[in-house]
């Protein structure tokens, strides 16, 4: 199974949890997974894992959403951009084997799919900007880096 596959997949898991309590989710999870037939146990356990550690840093990721989105908390967004969101911005700050534009045109293609007319560009919206501060911060962090360097170097007209 392709990576667009899975994300779709682990987007749908994510949808689900709206809707369902994490005593429901454990019968949920094994339901959905019988419902796709052949598996590989290899794309199951990815799946799960990433299911698993999106839930695990919903609260930094939903800080963040909460933070780049002006006037829509996550409480008030679609469950399906919501969805879309939350795994975007876990590839984009904890899994290094995605790069953050595959992560951001992923999410808004979920987007399109799955949601209302606007969602593909609120989600477009929403990541471009958490993609934007990543960026500054990280820009920011190597100027400091930099700097430090130099102060620390021996005066070479010494």
């Amino acid at each position: 199974m392709r990576r667009r596959e899975q994300r779709e997949h682990v987007f749908k898991l994510m949808f689900m949890t709206e809707f369902n309590s994490e005593e429901e989710m454990t019968e949920q999870l094994s339901l959905y997974f019988e419902g796709l037939g052949e598996l590989s146990e290899q794309d199951q356990e990815y799946m799960k894992k990433k299911y698993a550690h999106v839930k695990e840093h919903l609260e930094e990721i939903d800080a963040q959403l909460n933070s780049a989105s002006r006037g829509w908390k996550t409480k008030r967004m679609s469950r399906v951009d919501l969805a879309a969101l939350r795994l975007a911005v876990y590839e984009m700050e904890y899994d290094a084997d995605v790069p953050t534009g595959v992560a951001i045109n992923e999410a808004v293609e979920l987007a399109k799919r799955f949601g209302g007319d606007a969602s593909g560009s609120f989600v477009n919206g929403v990541l471009g900007k958490i993609a934007s501060e990543k960026d500054e911060k990280k820009n920011e962090e190597e100027t400091a880096d930099t700097e430090e360097k130099a102060a620390e170097a021996p005066e070479e007209n010494a």
